[in-house]
């Protein structure tokens, strides 16, 4: 799966940018997209017009760590993996029994944007099993990513030469755009467009960077670490209509 973000939807985190990292333009020409479906076999691309874009395959995948994509009300969302606890889920959020699992993600962000009842940690980590997901609301502009506590599903990001955000559990395809201004997702976190980086295992905490450097020495993107020193304010998600103000996340 692949997602690319315009720097004004999804903010990188300025540990993430390198310079001189031999970063290349993303979006540009649809340069990556075009890069993903010329090695990945019945490749689907979804432009996101200036937003970015997603794509993804089911070629090749791992059985244990499936990919499913969907679409409800323009929200998009890619998923890998599996969530054990899917029946309380469905049950929680009041879906039928053919819900899987990207369904599932939709309606819990979806319950989150529009009614906020749990912080939005509290419904990521309510999210029992092993996964990596990738969710774009398209009618607030939004982003919503989040990998599980283990690092199960291989899940990387990174900022490529003009700013945007990079996802993707390829990490070929990250390096092509973002040369050495990439990393692994940060395990038990998830990242929204209003608030940034944060630890869902540690909502309380603030997160710190700590440079990441490759056998050759040189200083690549940032891993993020739980900083139990540094606590933080808020952990919810802004809801839309007259009270949202996302700038306050």
């Amino acid at each position: 799966m692949l997602a690319v973000f315009d720097k004004s939807i999804a903010q990188s985190p300025e540990a993430l940018k390198t310079p001189e990292s031999n970063s290349v333009s993303a979006l540009k020409d649809g340069f990556l997209a075009k890069q993903f479906t010329s090695v990945h076999s019945g490749a689907v691309a979804v432009n996101l017009g200036t937003s970015g874009l997603l794509a993804y395959s089911m070629d090749k995948q791992n059985p244990l760590l499936p990919r499913l994509f969907a679409v409800v009300d323009d929200i998009f969302c890619l998923f890998q993996g599996h969530i054990e606890n899917v029946a309380v889920l469905k049950q929680q959020y009041g879906l039928n029994k053919a819900a899987n699992e990207v369904i599932i993600v939709i309606e819990a962000y979806r319950t989150l944007r529009d009614r906020g009842p749990y912080p939005a940690d509290q419904v990521v980590r309510d999210f029992q099993g092993k996964f990596a997901f990738i969710l774009y609301d398209s009618s607030s502009k939004a982003t919503f990513v989040a990998g599980d506590a283990d690092g199960s599903v291989p899940f990387f990001w990174g900022t490529d030469a003009d700013g945007n955000l990079v996802l993707s559990d390829l990490k070929d395809i990250v390096t092509t755009s973002c040369g050495k201004s990439f990393a692994p997702f940060p395990k038990g976190c998830f990242f929204t467009s209003s608030g940034g980086l944060r630890s869902y295992e540690h909502p309380l905490n603030e997160l710190k960077p700590v440079p990441r450097v490759d056998s050759s020495g040189q200083v690549c993107g940032a891993t993020f670490k739980v900083d139990a020193d540094a606590k933080k304010e808020n952990s919810g998600m802004p809801r839309v209509g007259s009270a949202a103000n996302w700038s306050n996340y």
